[in-house]
Order: structure tokens, then sequence, then C-alpha cells
């Protein structure tokens, strides 16, 4: 693995922290299924960790009425907290099923051993992630992200962003 040097107004993810941060941008994202926009946002955070790229998070308030279904689909983060999972639905189209996760409010705060022990992330209650590949397109200020490798994890590709990026074959020991 060999870091590659950002250029002009590009970020490394090895100069990401971890544990991640989470820090509120305005930037505007657009998320689109089926021929339908499913959110639209400039109210994001977005998570930086070591070796991945960002994690974007918008208000739950931003996706279209009706599109979030809850799924039964949970999984703990060292650092986050228990994630729910959701569907994406869009009338006469194939539900995108466990394609996005949120951490709820009462749920932001941790228990547990090591590092993370009451660790919290208020800036990401209430807000979903998603994860790209699924969806016809995302946006970010009208450029179309790539998803991280692998489907394992859910940043987003961008040109102002360098890796490696962890996901792709090879990569899970990193």
């Amino acid at each position: 693995m060999r870091r590659v040097e950002p250029g002009p107004g590009q970020e490394s993810v090895w100069d990401y922290p971890r544990p991640p941060r989470a820090e509120a941008v305005r930037r505007r994202a657009v998320v689109t299924y089926a021929g339908t926009v499913v959110a639209d946002s400039d109210d994001l955070v977005r998570v930086l960790e070591t070796s991945h790229p960002p994690t974007w998070y918008l208000p739950r308030t931003a996706f279209t009425e009706g599109v979030l279904r809850p799924a039964e689909r949970r999984t703990m983060c060292e650092w986050k907290g228990t994630a729910r999972y959701v569907d994406i639905v869009v009338n006469g189209a194939t539900p995108l099923t466990d394609v996005g996760w949120w951490y709820p409010r009462e749920d932001t705060k941790r228990s547990g051993a090591g590092p993370s022990e009451g660790a919290v992330y208020p800036e990401l209650a209430d807000r979903v992630a998603l994860y790209p590949a699924p969806f016809d397109e995302i946006t970010l200020d009208g450029e179309r992200v790539e998803p991280q490798p692998g489907g394992f994890y859910g940043g987003w590709i961008t040109h102002d962003v360098v890796g490696p990026f962890k996901g792709a074959p090879g990569t899970w020991g990193w």
C-alpha cells in the first residue's frame, strides 16, 4: 500500500483521524433512485476515518416522505454505537434493502469497553448514511460519487479525496 499524495484542493484519507471525526459541512447531496430524487440536502455531516473516504450523513428530513422504511438489520460500530438500517422504497421500483443506516438519538451514547467507551457523536443523531452503489446516482456538489470499494463500507469517493481506500481485496487487515 502506497499513500497517494494529495494535489491542490484534495485530502488524503491517510490524514484522517482514528477514532473518526464527525463534522458538519455545507455541501449539497442529491440522491436518485428509479428516476426519483429520494433525498436532497445541503445540511450534511461527514465522518472522516483513517483509510476511508468520507461517509456522508443526511438529515432524515431530507428524504422524500415515505421513501425511508425501517429495516431489521442492526450493526455495531466500535466508535459510533448501534446502527439501525433502512430500505429505500419508491413506487413502481424494487426496494433497495439495507441500503442506509442511522443512529437514533438514544443510541448515540455508547457503552462498552475500550477507547470508545462513552463516546458520543451527537452530530449523527437522526441522520442517514447511504451506500452509493445501489442508487441510480448520488451527487455531491454536482459531482457523481463513486462507492468505496468492497461494498462493506459506505464511503463516497469524489475528486477531492485520494487513497488508497480500505475495502478493496487485500485491505481487510489495514
